[in-house]
């Protein structure tokens, strides 16, 4: 197995890397890995399995994040998984919320290493794909880094090799998923120590990363950076991420035969108008196709006035291109 470089990468998010923003991440950036939003091992079990796996094939390269406690399942799943295209499986051992917990699996897993590693091995015999767990530091209030070293320590020996660590605990009773992204204090000192004793294993830095510099930072020690609202929040971040990836592994545009484009944020919307008309033909609303893009004029004259359009409920009843092309108006009398 080769254990592929995930420099930088846009977290997974519940309800919003859904496959339409991912097609848009990509479209911003080649390179940046794109995750999933987390799936159950019941939704693919039980569920529409066509309609969770799917996914653009240019978003390549994609990882599929899955949560389960189960090893057959999640063993079932992988193959799945494999069989649909996708270039890693991650398993979901950070979510805090009380209905993930409730199913026993999310967050709460990292009281259970040896179920984790039984999981990791399950879906490693299954499939050929690369595993990776995504976790937190710690649980609840505990400031003791021995249960996130156990934890790691256990399930590296089941062979899997990349952690995606996000910098806070998760507190499993009392705070909201949201107040688990805010309250529980970010300590990067944590993940860094983690890279000190586990130097053979790729530990990529989760949690609060909003900048370039931030991930300049970083990247002196981690081996990969994974950026989580500020991606949907100001998406035209992930522009200077294809040179910061060629930067720091020697694989860029050129390494794939692509000429280096100076692309506006105008053009990729017009890149995606394909993609959209098509989507709408099958069906999928104006709506649910953009609302991945408000944040894209963020921060630029004109960036509000386009967010109000994009997002207004009697434009979108129109379900066309033109509320696109409104709402890029509205920018555009700045140029």
């Amino acid at each position: 197995m080769i254990v592929k470089p995930r420099v930088l990468s846009v977290a997974p998010m519940i309800d919003w890397t859904d496959r339409h923003c991912r097609r848009f991440h990509r479209e911003i950036s080649r390179h940046t890995w794109v995750y999933t939003e987390m799936i159950t091992t019941g939704a693919l079990i039980h569920g529409d399995r066509q309609r969770f796996l799917a996914y653009s094939t240019v978003e390549h390269p994609v990882a599929f994040q899955i949560g389960g406690s189960d090893p057959d399942d999640l063993a079932q799943c992988a193959k799945w998984v494999e069989a649909a295209g996708y270039d890693e499986l991650n398993l979901n051992c950070g979510c805090p919320s009380e209905r993930v917990q409730k199913g026993a699996f999310g967050a709460c897993l990292m009281a259970e290493p040896q179920l984790v590693a039984d999981c990791v091995k399950a879906m490693r015999d299954a499939c050929a794909l690369d595993v990776t767990v995504k976790h937190r530091i710690g649980l609840d209030y505990i400031e003791s880094t021995q249960q996130l070293h156990d934890f790691v320590g256990t399930v590296s020996e089941a062979g899997c090799q990349t952690f995606i660590v996000h910098a806070r605990n998760a507190v499993l009773k009392g705070l909201s998923p949201k107040e688990n992204r805010e309250i529980p204090p970010l300590r990067y000192a944590v993940v860094k120590e983690l890279k000190t004793l586990f130097p053979h294993l790729q530990i990529i830095l989760n949690g609060g990363i909003q900048t370039l510099a931030d991930i300049e930072s970083h990247l002196e020690w981690a081996d990969g950076c994974m950026i989580g609202r500020e991606a949907y929040t100001n998406p035209w971040l992930l522009a200077s991420f294809d040179a910061l990836i060629e930067k720091h592994t020697g694989v860029g545009s050129g390494s794939f035969n692509e000429p280096d484009i100076d692309r506006s944020r105008t053009d990729v919307i017009q890149a995606m108008r394909p993609y959209v008309e098509a989507e709408m033909a099958q069906g999928e609303s104006i709506r649910n196709l953009t609302k991945s893009w408000l944040g894209l004029f963020h921060g630029q004259a004109g960036g509000r006035l386009y967010r109000q359009v994009l997002s207004d409920a009697a434009q979108l009843k129109a379900n066309s291109w033109s509320v696109v092309e409104k709402a890029l108006q509205q920018v555009s009398q700045f140029a």
